[in-house]
């Protein structure tokens, strides 16, 4: 069985609250009510308006697709990273749509909650549509085609989270949070600008989460040179 991993990066449409359109400002005011502590403000707070497809944007996401039996495995990686996220959707979406002929299977971490609600969001939001592997939205929740490494981890544990970076510890896996990690994407993009660093990252937890779904399988991960990094055109 193939399997196409993916791994996405996000931050808030604009850097500062104040740059948001006054409706947009009321809008996440509301949203921040409910996200709030103490005496924090919407305007703190608004940093993390990138984990909300309503108020965010994508902007690098990572590709393994793993490939070949147990004995010849491979896996193949690429990263669309692009400040312009409708160029980044299309050239996903064109990606996509050639998985799908493949029959390969996609796989991620926390990948039914959030990156691929997320990732179909924005490209409705972007007048965009939808690619048939990605069109899941009369399904039921058990029903979605993906594999998802927290999922298998849950074991059925509804309530349970656990972070990639601790499984990766727990499983003796080279941590892909060795230069930065999720919370400081927001800072390394808009305060920075750098978007190398921050496909790099993702780019990590994209092999770390193919590893890490091997080490549940009970199979040997993957050694240096069964990794292909492609360069993307």
């Amino acid at each position: 069985m193939a399997i196409l991993f993916i791994d996405i990066e996000t931050v808030p449409q604009v850097q500062n609250f104040t740059d948001l359109p006054e409706k947009e400002q009321s809008l996440w005011q509301h949203k921040a009510s409910f996200l709030t502590r103490n005496e924090e403000t919407a305007e703190e707070i608004y940093a993390r308006a990138g984990i909300y497809a309503e108020f965010g944007k994508i902007i690098v996401v990572s590709l393994g697709w793993m490939y070949g039996s147990e004995e010849i495995r491979k896996l193949r990686v690429t990263t669309i990273a692009n400040k312009n996220e409708v160029e980044l959707l299309s050239e996903l979406i064109e990606i996509l749509q050639k998985v799908d002929d493949t029959n390969s299977v996609i796989c991620g971490h926390n990948i039914k909650e959030f990156d691929i609600p997320y990732i179909c969001r924005r490209i409705l939001v972007n007048g965009l549509k939808l690619p048939s592997i990605l069109d899941v939205s009369s399904m039921k929740p058990w029903q979605t085609p993906y594999l998802d490494t927290l999922e298998m981890w849950k074991f059925g544990d509804r309530k349970h989270y656990t972070k990639l970076d601790l499984l990766a510890h727990i499983f003796d896996l080279p941590t892909s949070k060795d230069d930065i990690d999720g919370s400081q994407v927001y800072e390394v993009y808009y305060n920075e600008g750098n978007l190398d660093r921050i496909a790099e990252y993702c780019e990590k937890d994209v092999v770390l989460t193919c590893q890490l779904y091997l080490k549940m399988k009970g199979q040997p991960i993957l050694q240096e040179e069964q990794i292909i990094k492609v360069e993307d055109k």
